[in-house]
C-alpha cells in the first residue's frame, strides 16, 4: 500500500494537489452519506479478528504467487500443505503473540482519541492489514527455511542522525556499491528472499510497490522534494519494526496519545529481533554481503541495536536541529491531515522536538566507550561532495570501494543533484517552535558535536 502525504501544505497549491483534495473529499462525502443511510461501521477494536482474516487472505494470495514464481514446492510440503490451514485464528501463524499488545493499544487509541476521516480509516485499515500480512508471510517462509535464522549479520553499516541531515542521500548513494546490500523498498514492504534482479519485474510484490509509489507521486508530486522513494531503491527500516506495532509511523499518522505513551515506554527488543529475522530472510540468497541500513529512529534504541549487531559500524550525520525539527513537523502534519481532522500542529511540534531530543541524548549515552564504532559526518559534507563523504566512511571502517562502485556512486550523484525535485518549505512558527527554544533544548547535542547554528533556510 502507499501512504499519502503533504496535500496542499505549501503556500501555492498545485493542480494535482487540488485533485487529491477532491478525491479525498469525495470519498469522505460518499462514506458519510452511506452512514446516514444506516451503513454503520465497527470500531477498530471490534475489527481485530476481521483485520487478521483480511491479512490471512492477502498472505495466502501472496504466498501462492511467491511459490509459483520460485517453484518452491519443497517449501510448501515443509509447511504441511496449504499454509493457510492452521492459521485461521489470531493466535495462529502470526508468530510470537507479543505483537498483539501493541496492536490492541493502537486500535483502542484510534477508537478513543483519534478523529480519522472515512478516508483515513480506510488507509489505517489497509496499513494494519499489510503489517499483519507481512508477519504471517515471514513466519511461513522462516518455518520452511529454519536454517536462515542462524545466518550471521556481520559488521552492518548503520546510518542514523536526525531526519533531514542527509541520511537518505547517503543511504541511497552507498546502495549503489555492488559490494553491499540495502533494504530495497519493495522488500521492506513485503519481506522475502531477495530474488535475482532480472526476476523482479515478474514479482507481484515488486510490481505492486511500483504501482503504489507511482500513485503516491501522481497524487502529490511535491513529496519527492521531501523524501524520494523508488521500488528498487534503499528504504528505511521502519517497515520491519512495524511488525510489532512499535514504530513512529503509527504515532505520526494519527493523534493517539495513549499509543504514544505506550510506544515511548515499550521494550523494543521483540521489534528488533523481528528486524533481524527479516534481514536474515531477505539476505538468505546472498548471506555474505554487508548490510547498509538507515533509520533515524534507531537513535532511540541504539543499545538494542548493539545488542543484536555488536560489531555494527555506525555513521551519524549532524545538522542544526532548528533547521530539522520544523521540517519533519511539516511532513508529519501533512500525513496526519489526510488521516484525520483538526490537526494540532503545535502538539506535533512539542512532541517531535522532545522525542528527537530524547533520542539524541540516548545516542550520546550509548556512544560512551564505543566511540570507535562511530563515524561523524556534517550535513554540509554530505551535501557538497557525497562521494567523498562515502570514501571517508569506507576508509574509517577499513572498507574497499572498488572502481565499479565508485563509478556507480558518481553516476548516481550526477543524476540526483540536491533539489532535483524542488525544495521543501516550512515555517517553524506554525508548530509553536523558534530557534531559541530549539537551541536551548538541544544545547548538549550542539556542544558535544560542535554543530554550527544555521540561518533559516529551506530543506
Amino acid at each position: 500500500m502507499f501512504y499519502f502525504a503533504r496535500v496542499g501544505r505549501q503556500s501555492k497549491v498545485s493542480g494535482v494537489a487540488k485533485k487529491v483534495r477532491l478525491v479525498v473529499r469525495g470519498y469522505n462525502a460518499l462514506s458519510h452519506a452511506l452512514e446516514r443511510l444506516g451503513r454503520g461501521r465497527a470500531t477498530f477494536a471490534e475489527s481485530e479478528q476481521a483485520l487478521h482474516d483480511a491479512a490471512l487472505r492477502a498472505a495466502t494470495r501472496d504466498d501462492a504467487a511467491l511459490r509459483a514464481a520460485t517453484r518452491d514446492d519443497a517449501a510448501l510440503r515443509a509447511a504441511g500443505g496449504s499454509r493457510a490451514d492452521n492459521d485461521t485464528d489470531t493466535a495462529g501463524g502470526f508468530g510470537d503473540p507479543g505483537y498483539l499488545e501493541g496492536l490492541r493499544v493502537l486500535l483502542g487509541s484510534l477508537d478513543k482519541e483519534a478523529v480519522p476521516t472515512p478516508f483515513g480509516r480506510m488507509m489505517l485499515r489497509k496499513q494494519i492489514v499489510n503489517v499483519l500480512r507481512n508477519r504471517l508471510l515471514v513466519e511461513w517462509q522462516l518455518a520452511a527455511q529454519p536454517a536462515v535464522e542462524q545466518q550471521p549479520i556481520e559488521k552492518p553499516i548503520i546510518i542514523l542522525g536526525l531526519p533531514r541531515t542527509g541520511t537518505t542521500a547517503l543511504h541511497q548513494l552507498i546502495g549503489n556499491d555492488p559490494g553491499v546490500q540495502v533494504l530495497e523498498y519493495w522488500l521492506a514492504a513485503a519481506p522475502q528472499p531477495r530474488p535475482p534482479r532480472d526476476q523482479w519485474a515478474r514479482n507481484r510484490n515488486y510490481t505492486e510497490a511500483l504501482s503504489d509509489l507511482r500513485g503516491m507521486y501522481y497524487l502529490d508530486p511535491s513529496l519527492k522534494a521531501v523524501h524520494l522513494m523508488t521500488a528498487d531503491g534503499a528504504e528505511e527500516c521502519r517497515h520491519l519494526l512495524q511488525h510489532c506495532f512499535a514504530d513512529d509511523t503509527f504515532d505520526c499518522n494519527s493523534n493517539v496519545p495513549s499509543y504514544s505513551a505506550w510506544y515511548d515506554g515499550v521494550d523494543m527488543l521483540p521489534a528488533y529481533l523481528q528486524h533481524r529475522r527479516c534481514l536474515q530472510l531477505i539476505a538468505s540468497t546472498a548471506p555474505g554481503r554487508r548490510w547498509v541500513l538507515k533509520y533515524p529512529v534507531h537513535m532511540g534504541n541504539l543499545d538494542l541495536l548493539f545488542e543484536l549487531y555488536p560489531d555494527a559500524c555506525v555513521v551519524q550525520t549532524h545538522r542544526d536541529p532548528a533547521r530539522i525539527v520544523p521540517s519533519e513537523c511539516s511532513l508529519v502534519s501533512g500525513w496526519r491531515a489526510l488521516y484525520e481532522t483538526g490537526v494540532d500542529r503545535h502538539e506535533i511540534g512539542r512532541r517531535r522536538m522532545e522525542l528527537w531530543a530524547a533520542r539524541l541524548e540516548h545516542t550520546m549515552e550509548v556512544r560512551k566507550g564505543r566511540e570507535d564504532r562511530f563515524f561523524d559526518l556534517n550535513f554540509r559534507e554530505v551535501l557538497s561532495d557525497p562521494v567523498a563523504a562515502v570514501r571517508r566512511v569506507y576508509d574509517y571502517f577499513g572498507l574497499e570501494l572498488a572502481g565499479e562502485g565508485e563509478s556507480r556512486l558518481g553516476n548516481w550523484r550526477q543524476e540526483n543533484p540536491h533539489g532535483k525535485y524542488g525544495l521543501h518549505t516550512y515555517n517553524a512558527a506554525d508548530y509553536g517552535l523558534d530557534d531559541v527554544m530549539m537551541h536551548d533544548r538541544y544545547a548538549a547535542y550542539l556542544e558535544a558535536f560542535s554543530v554550527e547554528r544555521e540561518e533559516s533556510l529551506p530543506l
